[in-house]
Order: C-alpha cells, then sequence, then structure tokens
C-alpha cells in the first residue's frame, strides 16, 4: 500500500465522523479474514499489523512476517466489503450516540413518509419514528411538513436501534416554554406542573425564582406573541397559565381557572377537595365534558368536586367523573312517591263507598241503594281509570330514576 493510506484513512473518518482507530481496527480484521480465506486457517494465532505513518500492512504469525506477495490485490476486494460495512456501523453508532444527549429535547423535523399507522421523520443525520401513541388526536401529517417534535427515548426495534419521537408528550410542552421564553430558559421561571390533554388544552403551573418578574406575563410576552407561537406549533391546542402556590388551596382554586371559587375545603390526608362556585359558573369550572376539572386535578394532585352555591351539600360533578347530580334523581324520586301516595289514597275512596253501599242494603232502601250502587260504580270505574293512569306515570318515572344512574356509569365507561 502507498503511504497516502492514512491521508485516505484520515479523510474517510473526517466526512464520516468516525474515529480513525475504528477504521483500522475494521481492516485489520478485514485483513486477516482474508488471509484465511485464501492460505487456510492455522492453529497459532494470525494478526495483521498496520504501520499508521506508511500504511504498510504485514501478516504476523509467532512474531514472525508472513505477508505473501501481492497479498494486498488479493485481499483488497474483501477488506473493501468488510471495511465498508464496519464504516457504516460504525456511523450509525455515532448518530445514536449524538442523539441519546438529545433524549428530553425538542428537535426539528420533516415529515419524510408513512409506514402502516407510524411517521418516519427526517431529523437530519438519520430518521426517527412517531408511533400512533405518540401523535395528537385531530392532528393531520403531510409530506414535507417541517415539525417540531419531542425526542422521548431510544430503543431496540426489528431493525436495530430506533428514535422515538412525541408530539403528545407533556414534556414537548415544556421545551417549547424553554424555546420561546428566555426567562424559562435561565430558570429566572420555573414550569412547576403540567397537565395536557393533547390537542384539546392544556394547563401549566409557573413560578418565579427571581424578586421582580412575573412567571405569567414572562410566558405570555408583550400582546401574548409568546404563548401564541406555542399555540400555533401546536396547532390551536388551547394553553392555561396557573400562577403555582405552596398553598393547597390558592393552587387547587387557581388551577380551575377561569372559573371563579367562593369557597373551598381541602383534605390534605386523603388528598380531596370541594369547590364552591356561583350557579352561573358551574359550566365553567366543570368544562366541557369534566375537562376543567379533570386538568386541574392532574394538575395538583388532589381529587375535586364541585358545587354550586345553592347546592353546596350535593357535588355535582367530580375529577374522576363518578359524581352523578343528586338533584335530579331526589325530584324524579319525589314524584314517584308522590304519585304512589296519590294511587292509595284512591283505592281507600273506592273501599269507603262500597262500604257505604253495603250498610244501605242491610237497611232496606232498595230504591236509594241502587241509585248509590250506579253512582258508586261510576265513581269506581272512574277511579279505576284514575288509579291506572297514575300507576302508569308512577312506573315511567321510576323507569327514569333507575336509567338515570346507568347513563352515568355508561358515560364514565365510554372516557
Amino acid at each position: 500500500m502507498r503511504t497516502e493510506f492514512m491521508a485516505a484513512m484520515n479523510q474517510v473518518a473526517s466526512e464520516r465522523g468516525i474515529d480513525v482507530n475504528i477504521i483500522l481496527d475494521a481492516l485489520q480484521h478485514a485483513l486477516v479474514a482474508a488471509y484465511k480465506r485464501d492460505y487456510g486457517e492455522t492453529e497459532d494465532e494470525i494478526w495483521a499489523d498496520i504501520d499508521p505513518d506508511t500504511g504498510e500492512v504485514r501478516i504476523m504469525q509467532d512474531q514472525k512476517d508472513v505477508t505473501p506477495a501481492g497479498f494486498g490485490r488479493i485481499a483488497a476486494q474483501t477488506a473493501k466489503q468488510v471495511i465498508l460495512q464496519r464504516i457504516r456501523e460504525a456511523e450509525k453508532e455515532a448518530i445514536m450516540s449524538d442523539y441519546e444527549k438529545k433524549v428530553g429535547t425538542v428537535i426539528s423535523s420533516m415529515v419524510q413518509r408513512k409506514e402502516g399507522p407510524n411517521w418516519i421523520l427526517d431529523i437530519g443525520r438519520t430518521i426517527g419514528i412517531m408511533p400512533p401513541q405518540e401523535q395528537v388526536y385531530g392532528e393531520h401529517y403531510r409530506l414535507n411538513q417541517r415539525l417540531k417534535v419531542y425526542v422521548s427515548e431510544i430503543k431496540e426495534g426489528p431493525r436495530g436501534q430506533e428514535i422515538i419521537l412525541s408530539r403528545s408528550h407533556p414534556n414537548l410542552l415544556a421545551a417549547l416554554f424553554e424555546l420561546e421564553v428566555p426567562e424559562v430558559a435561565s430558570g429566572s421561571v420555573e414550569i412547576k406542573g403540567i397537565a395536557r390533554e393533547a390537542g384539546f388544552r392544556s394547563k401549566v403551573a409557573v413560578m418565579s425564582n427571581q424578586d421582580g418578574v412575573d412567571p405569567v406575563g414572562s410566558c405570555v410576552g408583550q400582546k401574548g406573541v409568546r404563548v401564541q407561537a406555542i399555540t400555533n406549533e401546536l396547532n390551536g391546542e388551547k394553553l392555561d397559565l396557573i400562577l403555582w402556590s405552596p398553598d393547597i388551596e390558592r393552587y387547587i382554586v387557581a388551577s380551575l381557572s377561569p372559573a371563579k371559587a367562593i369557597d373551598i375545603e381541602v383534605n390534605t390526608e386523603e388528598k380531596t377537595a370541594k369547590v364552591t362556585v356561583l350557579d352561573d359558573q358551574l359550566s365553567l369550572a366543570i368544562g366541557k365534558e369534566g375537562q376543567n376539572v379533570r386538568l386541574a386535578a392532574k394538575l395538583t394532585g388532589y381529587r375535586i368536586d364541585i358545587v354550586g352555591e345553592t347546592e353546596s351539600s350535593n357535588p355535582v360533578a367530580s375529577s374522576d367523573g363518578e359524581t352523578v347530580s343528586a338533584d335530579l334523581v331526589d325530584a324524579e324520586s319525589t314524584e314517584v312517591q308522590e304519585g304512589e301516595n296519590e294511587a292509595k289514597v284512591e283505592v281507600v275512596e273506592s273501599e269507603e263507598i262500597a262500604e257505604t253501599v253495603e250498610s244501605q242494603k242491610e237497611a232496606g232502601e232498595p230504591e236509594e241503594v241502587e241509585e248509590v250502587k250506579a253512582e258508586s260504580e261510576k265513581e269506581d270505574k272512574a277511579s279505576e281509570e284514575e288509579a291506572e293512569k297514575v300507576a302508569e306515570e308512577v312506573e315511567a318515572s321510576t323507569e327514569a330514576a333507575e336509567e338515570k344512574p346507568k347513563k352515568a356509569t355508561k358515560k364514565k365507561a365510554e372516557k
């Protein structure tokens, strides 16, 4: 081999971003493999010695040079294939080592293609995979679309190590705030908690580590430019910025924003809270399908029950979705009881009339008895019709009262 050998090795190593010693090691193994293939196996150990200055190759056996004439030409093709393979492996290991340092950060990517349910994204020196569970419901990706993604992990897959990317991870939100808000990146403002339902709404609790710095205002930015940039990156996902507080009562009240609480009872041992709000703010505190109170519970770690001002004894919503409005069930039960009482009254009146008719018969007043009997029969008939009608209403009310909890249970199961 010529003296330009090492220059070529250094150039390849520099272009591929790998250590030159790795290439030399691959070349040594390739030369030994080529020698054994052409000249047979031996019991003695054989190794290849490469002069790093001149690039001269020698096959050594028992400290003796056994390099055959023309060995470089014979082994060149085999050595080339092995070297290329080892270079590719070393290059991939270097890339993975580089991206292992980026786990937990946000990087830019471009949508390349779709393979089954997975999206393949170009992230520069290699590609990453975004599986279905890391995608955002409602987002539609297109080829060559640029996305900011969160590097979730690197794990073994059917094709070796794979870089898993995410658009739904809560830490994506934290990393975006670090990119957009200098105070968060410097540590002046700290993100204390994130509750996220990707694609719909998120709550972010922030606090200040420096006097004179407004944490919420810093994240919002002048005229909302900072938070708007994050919202645009997340395709319109709504963001609620909450001021974190060490006082759990104030923290829970703030987490239910934009609803205003007028009273709160906290049980720190069971980690539960009962929050009273104005009746006209019940729907605002609960949120669409319980989303607001559910996110507040995730953010604070407490089970939160929401009650109205005039219904403080009975919770109308809970963060776990198990509470059914008790007022409606009580009203229906009252209607059922009233209907049963009315039916009992009608039956008693009919029995009293029948007793009157029998007593008049015994007294010997046939004409009056017949009139009373005819009148009694009419009243009995009307009473029976009325009693049947009441019974039907009672049965319908009972079925409605029984059906209400079943619907609530079914709704919980669907969630």
